[in-house]
Parts: structure tokens; sequence; C-alpha cells
């Protein structure tokens, strides 16, 4: 398996060919480039403001000082779990979830695209889905489901 150095250049100046030149010699090879500026008051975030949304299945807590699980969605990304652990297709998990009066946060019906964009959250919270004893129940209810169809 291969090992790789990183360093982090803060440049104060223009970059200079040589510089690229003298890194490239040396093995480096230029993965990325970030860009900052400074803002003027008039776009600079208001206090408290929020840089990043809400993971979806949280929401603020009445005294605002942490994040609390929002039931609602908490019962959504369970159902999620459980379409996708069955092997549904996206359709399929869009229709149920809009039969059942599911929403998205912002009040809309679910669609395909919605519910591929859910992956990375339902990656991130299914370790604590599955510890529960409600997921335990669900899975044992789906392997017994799997065995009788000869999945």
């Amino acid at each position: 398996m291969a090992y790789f150095e990183r360093v982090r250049d803060v440049v104060s100046g223009p970059f200079s060919p040589e510089m690229m030149r003298q890194r490239t010699a040396a093995g480096w090879q230029l993965v990325s480039m970030e860009w900052r500026r400074e803002l003027p008051d008039q776009e600079a975030p208001t206090e408290g403001a929020f840089r990043e949304e809400i993971p979806y299945g949280l929401r603020i807590s009445e005294d605002c000082m942490r994040l609390e699980v929002d039931p609602r969605e908490n019962q959504t990304l369970i159902l999620m779990m459980e379409l996708l652990g069955q092997d549904f297709s996206y359709a399929s998990i869009v229709s149920d979830l809009n039969e059942k009066g599911f929403r998205m946060r912002n009040g809309g019906p679910w669609n395909r695209v919605a519910v591929f964009k859910m992956m990375p959250r339902l990656i991130e919270v299914g370790p604590r889905l599955f510890s529960s004893e409600e997921w335990k129940g669900r899975e044992k209810r789906l392997s017994q489901f799997r065995g009788t169809e000869g999945i």
C-alpha cells in the first residue's frame, strides 16, 4: 500500500512556476488549491447564523444549545433503511414515503433525487439504527422474509 506525505503551503505572493518545477522534481503532485477572501461587512454572516444545514433526523433543541432527534424525520430515516434493506428501488421508496404522508424538510413530497441524496445521511446514522432494539426486531423480520423468498 502506498503512503503519501502531505504538505500545506500558505502562499503569500504570486505562485511561481519555479516553485512548481522544484516541487514536481522532488516528486510532489499538486492535489488542490483553496481560495479565500475577506467578506465585506454587508456579506458577513450574522451572529448566530448557521453555516451548515442541520443533519436530517435532527433539530435544534428548545434551548438552542444542542441538537436533538426529530422524531418524524427519524421515523423517515428508519423507514428508508428498512425499505433499502428489502432492496426496494428509489421509486418504490418514494412512493411508500409519500403514501404514508412523510414529507421532505421543506414540506414537499419525496422524489428519487432527494432519496438518493439521503444516502450519505443513512450511511452516517445506520450504525445507530442498526444497534437499536427496534431495528433488531425489524432485522429479524427481514431475515425471515429473505429466508422464505430464497434471497
